[in-house]
């Protein structure tokens, strides 16, 4: 059963929204992102969550714009106090009182070819170069690279089975002859160290009985982007938006790439139409019909 692990006793509150998450469906991250919110609340307040009015959750609001908290943090809490007061206390009026931050447009950062090429190669040996070669090769998180097990890889449909990505939802990503070639490299080297087992992970952690932690991930990451003098400001997350702009580049159908990536929303995915060079080359500036009238009026004037 999927339910956070206490660090303190658990109060009949806590208890009460804990199974509130369960019975929805929260996976245990957002389960624990919640509980943890709300602790950081009731430490604010004082006293329990339950005795707040709101004018408390406007001063805690403030309060975290005051002491420069995230976006992604305020919104966090304005999503993790909601339920809270809306589902398991009831309490709608408080849960409306609550302001989320609207989050600023940004066009995502992305890797040339060449750049997510020379990324791959400096990756710190074959375990990491396969499990980046993944997140590029197939527009994975790097927290469903994490959890790949061996099963997951079907080479004889070209696919790479991901259960329970965002939104707890599984699906189908592409498997290139390439990466193929890539893993299969990595297993063997597994196989070796002894730590690859029947029905496994894919990328084993410290200890085979668990997966590669998306920090270990995102430390290799930055390895290589440093030894590949990559300069831009990229995290392993580029690597899913590289893939994503560079088969938009390709031509492939933006409702193809909606459907790799997973992203239940059209409009998620054309965020890529922003970055992709090739769409913005394609596009022909008035100005060169006003510049090509202009030398066509030119030429056809009669000498004076």
């Amino acid at each position: 059963m999927n339910t956070v692990s206490p660090t303190a006793p658990v109060n009949p509150l806590r208890q009460r929204m804990q199974h509130d998450m369960l019975m929805r469906g929260f996976g245990p991250h957002t389960q624990q992102g919640y509980i943890r919110h709300v602790r950081r609340f009731a430490a604010f307040l004082g006293r329990p969550p339950d005795t707040a009015t709101a004018e408390d959750l406007r001063r805690f609001q403030l309060s975290q714009h005051e002491h420069g908290a995230s976006v992604a943090t305020i919104n966090c809490a304005v999503s993790a106090l909601r339920f809270l007061y809306s589902v398991t206390l009831r309490r709608r009026d408080l849960a409306r009182s609550l302001v989320p931050v609207r989050r600023p447009q940004t066009v995502p950062q992305v890797l040339t070819v060449e750049e997510a090429a020379r990324l791959l190669e400096a990756a710190p040996g074959i375990k990491y170069k396969a499990a980046l070669g993944v997140a590029y090769g197939a527009g994975l998180r790097i927290s469903e690279v994490a959890h790949l097990k061996l099963d997951d890889i079907d080479s004889k449909r070209m696919l790479i089975r991901v259960e329970q990505g965002k939104g707890r939802k599984d699906r189908n990503a592409m498997l290139s002859p390439h990466l193929l070639k890539l893993l299969r490299l990595w297993w063997h080297e597994g196989k070796r160290r002894g730590v690859m087992f029947p029905h496994g992970w894919l990328f084993p952690g410290r200890s085979y009985t668990d997966p590669i932690s998306s920090r270990q991930l995102h430390r290799a990451f930055q390895e290589a982007a440093e030894v590949a003098g990559i300069k831009k400001r990229v995290s392993p997350h580029t690597l899913r938006h590289s893939f994503a702009t560079h088969l938009l580049e390709q031509d492939v159908d933006i409702r193809v790439i909606q459907v790799l990536l997973g992203h239940a929303n059209i409009e998620t995915t054309t965020i890529y139409t922003k970055v992709s060079t090739k769409t913005i080359q394609a596009v022909a500036s008035p100005l060169d019909r006003v510049i090509a009238l202009m030398e066509g009026s030119e030429r056809t004037s009669p000498p004076g």
